[in-house]
């Protein structure tokens, strides 16, 4: 007989479906199931439950919950709420996710070293005007954040030839890589950096990290890349930033409000590109196959994967 295990997210019914279906195929010993068609003896007996971004209130109902599985690799909003702090939360760890987020810190990279931005700008005024070539030698790109998606971006950038270091709150080490670690270590790094890729957590620490003080440590002409949350660089500051050409560029796919309001000054200034949110989307097939070993193993042995810290937020 399957276990019944609670499903509850506010996401699209589609979505919520989509995601129910593809962890079933996957499980062998478990039945998930949409919270609002258990009967209260099923809510009664759920342990753990699947979640996508869960009403607090609605994960109240179950009154005996020992640990969530989240399907995103974000947290924050999950400690943020007044859930019971005795629930672990476990991330969504997938190796594909980390895949996906080199890949489009590559991608965004060679986009800012090769000038994209001014050649769209050029072909805007039909003005024809070849620009000098920097090899990736040349190109020192800083990572911030070295966990798992940090650090596979950074082996991906350094594969290509750029010259890459990476900085983090705690002290990391990465082979052939330069690091840094904690408030002096950020102020070290700032001014070697020529594009800054932001891919922290969002803490009580990193809210607000990247503001007009932090940003005018980088050089004049630098770039800038967030793909991590809206809220650890001040829209204002980056905004200053970019009017007094200090900031060359700025990619963006996150925001503080998402979608992004039509009247953000985000999606007209010439000096940004505004993504919707796309650097490493969640594959669904792969991150149910996660979500389901997580919970089989659960039945069979008790374990509870390794959960976030709140400690720390991630």
């Amino acid at each position: 007989m399957h276990a019944v295990i609670p499903f509850t997210g506010q996401v699209e019914t589609e979505e919520q479906n989509t995601w129910i279906e593809a962890i079933n195929t996957r499980s062998q010993l478990c039945r998930i199931t949409p919270i609002d068609q258990l009967s209260e003896n099923d809510k009664l007996a759920a342990e753990m439950a699947i979640v996508a971004n869960p009403d607090p209130a609605t994960l109240k109902q179950l009154q005996n919950l020992k640990w969530i599985q989240s399907l995103w690799a974000g947290v924050e909003t999950i400690f943020a709420s007044d859930i019971d702090s005795d629930i672990k939360v476990v991330r969504l760890t997938d190796p594909q996710l980390a895949e996906s987020m080199a890949e489009a810190v590559l991608a965004w990279s060679l986009y800012l070293h090769r000038k994209m931005p001014q050649y769209r700008s050029q072909q805007n005024e039909c003005r024809w005007n070849p620009l000098s070539l920097q090899l990736p030698e040349d190109c020192n790109i800083s990572v911030f954040g070295l966990g798992k998606l940090g650090a596979k971006a950074v082996a991906r950038l350094k594969l290509n030839g750029f010259t890459v270091r990476g900085w983090s709150r705690g002290e990391k080490a990465i082979d052939q890589v330069e690091t840094f670690h904690g408030n002096s270590g950020l102020h070290q790094i700032l001014p070697l950096t020529d594009i800054a890729v932001v891919l922290l957590p969002l803490t009580a620490q990193t809210e607000n990290l990247f503001d007009a003080t932090l940003l005018k440590q980088l050089p004049k002409g630098a770039s800038v890349i967030n793909f991590a949350r809206g809220r650890i660089i001040v829209d204002s500051d980056l905004l200053a930033a970019l009017d007094n050409d200090h900031i060359d560029h700025a990619v963006l796919d996150v925001f503080v409000q998402e979608p992004l309001p039509h009247d953000h000054a985000f999606w007209t200034h010439e000096k940004t590109t505004v993504l919707p949110h796309i650097s490493a989307p969640t594959t669904i097939a792969t991150a149910a196959a996660i979500a389901a070993g997580n919970i089989d193993r659960y039945i069979t042995s008790g374990v509870i994967p390794d959960a976030a810290d709140r400690s720390t937020g991630y």
